[in-house]
């Protein structure tokens, strides 16, 4: 079993920064990018577990019954969307007590991980606070910071099996860079590597491909689920900042224009000067990205300028994509709805 175990104040609902509670239906908000979090997180197989400290849960100042009016319409708006948790572990006391139930310790959760055999190595913790973080450390699983009271991070992933390839991906684009890459090609998981940290995406990649006819298959495809799970993971596109450009690699300069348009269309200019590098043929280099640009419905232009060394003109197309899509995905101070006077993208 994998598991998300979610902290709730400041992470799903806003969290009033003078109380810290959420003490009446009046306050409860759901925050944004919940519901389609959550959902996306159900259809990758992940079983959702809340766990949250609630300081001083029962006592005069913060009653059992009023946190059980909030919790109950918190859940009721989830079921509508077909959402619910397997489990809610729900920490009562005050630090000074100094609980075992208390995150970032585990005593709320230490038999369920055991009774329900946790697959830790595929489960995450998703929270707003370093005792989140350090609960995911004393747990052993990986951590996903979210920003209080702010949009609940864009996750998507997908399956595709051919005759040719088997490749599962998931991905989170507000992540930080975190990889986990398997394609059989080594250069190429290097240079998605790359691609992924300057994004700041959180990255799993696993590919089988036939190899034994070409690299082909494997890197084309690979492009079309990438460009597919992006654009997932972007939804409706509402507040992003839309465009990017980048980026010099030593004595080589690349440039990396893009446009999340909905519209795609790929322009490349280069050329090379060697069959291979490492194990990947050049010409799939450009390949990969027009397979990236169609699925992830964007006008991607890519030209190398200069440059001496394949490998690092190949790693500038590559950190340079990654730099622009960083850019372009990341939510707009000044952009609140679709960057785009038709409406949609």
């Amino acid at each position: 079993m994998k598991v998300a175990f979610i902290d709730r104040d400041g992470t799903l609902i806003w969290e009033p920064p003078e109380s810290k509670q959420v003490d009446s239906i009046a306050k409860l908000r759901v925050l944004p990018g919940v519901t389609e979090g959550l959902l996306t997180l159900l259809d990758e197989g992940y079983n959702l577990v809340l766990i949250s400290n609630q300081d001083g849960l029962g006592t005069t100042s913060f009653p059992q019954e009023t946190f059980k009016v909030v919790q109950q319409e918190f859940l009721m708006q989830l079921g509508e969307e077909g959402i619910c948790f397997k489990e809610i572990f729900i920490c009562p006391h005050t630090e000074e007590i100094n609980c075992d139930c208390r995150k970032p310790r585990t005593g709320l959760v230490d038999k369920f991980i055991q009774e329900n055999q946790v697959n830790l190595d595929d489960s995450l913790v998703i929270g707003d606070r370093e005792t989140d973080r350090e609960f995911a450390e004393n747990i052993g699983v990986r951590f996903v910071v979210t920003e209080t009271n702010g949009r609940f991070p864009r996750f998507a992933g997908e399956k595709r099996a051919t005759k040719e390839t088997s490749i599962e991906a998931f991905v989170n684009i507000d992540g930080s860079g975190r990889v986990n890459i398997e394609t059989g090609i080594g250069f190429f998981d290097h240079m998605l590597e790359n691609l992924a940290k300057n994004a700041l995406v959180d990255l799993d990649l696993k590919a089988n491909g036939d190899l034994r006819v070409d690299e082909h298959h494997t890197v084309e495809d690979i492009g079309l689920v990438l460009g597919s799970i992006f654009s997932k993971a972007l939804g409706d596109k509402r507040g992003i900042e839309r465009y990017g450009f980048w980026v010099p690699m030593d004595e080589a300069l690349a440039y990396v224009v893009l446009d999340l348009s909905g519209r795609p269309y790929f322009i490349f200019e280069g050329e090379w000067n060697r069959e291979y590098v490492g194990d990947l043929p050049t010409e799939l280099v450009s390949h990969f990205f027009g397979s990236l640009a169609q699925t992830l419905k964007c006008n991607l232009h890519m030209k190398i300028e200069r440059g001496e060394n394949e490998h690092h003109k190949i790693e500038a197309l590559f950190k340079g994509l990654g730099r622009t899509l960083r850019q372009a995905f990341r939510q707009s101070q000044y952009e609140s709805g679709i960057p785009s006077t038709k409406g949609s993208l």
